[in-house]
């Protein structure tokens, strides 16, 4: 009875032992909280030299000026990445998501898109463009009819290129992107018609 009672106050301190190592290190979380740290700096960024986050769209980039795109810069796209995708539209539009650029199949090994990129179908350095609300090719930009809009420039890295024409349309691109999304990024700037 004894030796068992002896064993029994030794299985019973070797797990408390036990537990104690396991409850012991708090290093563990912190580590991961560092890695998932390191991971966001290599997340994908989209930046633009025209307007920071949450910014004003400068005028020559809308209905009120010379209406042309603006650049656009992108980093951290994943390795597994072939094509982008880039959406712009305005959830603020009274009649509802009101798209303004619709892009797709850029060569993912690309870093950004010049001022002002051409409206056509194709594009020299490879990729399409869809049609936007205002029913054409390309960009169209910020007109809202009242107060403060925002803008939101959608960036997606697929792992496949996309069996679509070009012109084709949001919901199309949407549609086609579904399952492919490797990694995503926004950028989102506002205007306001002075009138």
């Amino acid at each position: 009875m004894r030796m068992f009672l002896f064993a029994a106050v030794l299985l019973t301190a070797a797990a408390c032992g036990n537990s104690q190592r396991t409850i012991a290190p708090p290093p563990t979380p912190q580590a991961s909280t560092n890695t998932a740290g390191s991971q966001q700096k290599s997340e994908m960024k989209l930046t633009s030299t025209a307007f920071k986050e949450g910014e004003a769209i400068p005028r020559g980039y809308t209905c009120d000026g010379a209406n042309v795109s603006p650049p656009l810069e992108w980093t951290g796209v994943p390795k597994t990445a072939k094509t982008i995708a880039i959406i712009a539209d305005d959830p603020d539009a009274p009649a509802g998501t009101w798209v303004h650029w619709v892009l797709y199949n850029l060569p993912a090994d690309g870093l950004g898109l010049i001022e002002n990129t051409p409206q056509t179908e194709t594009l020299n350095g490879g990729g399409a463009q869809g049609k936007n609300d205002f029913g054409k090719i390309g960009y169209g930009g910020p007109c809202p009819p009242s107060g403060t809009h925002r803008y939101f420039f959608k960036f997606y890295a697929l792992d496949s290129e996309l069996t679509l024409k070009p012109g084709a349309t949001r919901a199309e691109v949407e549609q086609a992107m579904e399952g492919h999304i490797v990694g995503q990024a926004q950028l989102m700037g506002t205007y306001s018609r002075q009138r």
